[in-house]
């Protein structure tokens, strides 16, 4: 139970203690701001300001495709803010609970810059974010399980695929998107200190059955976020 907190009204003063629901309500108060787009990025866009509407030159086929692989990376978003908040509700190593939230706080920067850009490409989040956020949370308090170096290394693992799925995105973005280009540059460069700084504070390897099963797993989610 957390110590009683003095809480001045007026004049008066009355103590509140926390009550046991009280994280579990912050979590559904933080899945509620992702999941409605109201996350706000704490650094500028690294693609400028926003345009609404299609932007660059763009023909409508090719703004059609940069939509579809930023709404890839918006899902992404929404895993990466479910898991690392799910891997620090449940981690019992106060300095790797920081770790996760550090990281969460860059994933909502992202998140807030790819749902810019889906605005500016006349597109919308997937359909299915609620049950990617909720799948996420409950794999991420899973990996907590598994004691402090096993999570912090399926963190490491988890950036180590998405540098390489937005590395492929780099290649796949049509040539004149330089705004959407921009954007997952700059994720990749997060996803990597991400990763380093999770290896340096001792994550351990994933076994390889562990590794595929991630893979296949994102790779269900990439192909049916492109569409839905």
């Amino acid at each position: 139970m957390a110590a009683p907190q003095a809480v001045a009204v007026g004049s008066s003063h009355f103590v509140r203690r926390q009550h046991w629901l009280d994280p579990f309500i912050a979590e559904v108060d933080v899945a509620l701001q992702v999941l409605a787009g109201q996350a706000g990025a704490a650094r500028p866009n690294p693609a400028g300001s926003a345009k609404p509407g299609v932007a660059d030159d763009l023909t409508a086929p090719e703004a059609k495709h940069a939509a579809g692989l930023m709404r890839v990376n918006h899902v992404g978003e929404v895993c990466a803010q479910a898991l690392y908040r799910g891997q620090a509700a449940a981690s019992k190593d106060a300095a790797s609970a920081q770790l996760f939230h550090r990281a969460a706080a860059d994933e909502i920067d992202h998140l807030a810059w790819c749902q810019q850009r889906l605005r500016e490409l006349d597109s919308r989040p997937s359909l299915l974010n609620p049950l990617w956020y909720a799948g996420s949370f409950a794999l991420g308090l899973l990996a907590a399980r598994a004691g402090v170096a096993r999570n912090l290394g399926f963190m490491a693992e988890t950036e180590r695929q998405v540098e390489a799925h937005l590395e492929d995105h780099l290649q796949r973005l049509p040539a004149a998107d330089t705004r959407s280009r921009r954007i997952v540059e700059q994720m990749k460069q997060d996803e990597i200190g991400h990763r380093v700084t999770a290896e340096r504070a001792g994550a351990a390897s994933m076994p390889a059955p562990v590794r595929g099963v991630m893979r296949m797993m994102s790779k269900l989610m990439t192909e049916t976020a492109y569409r839905l």
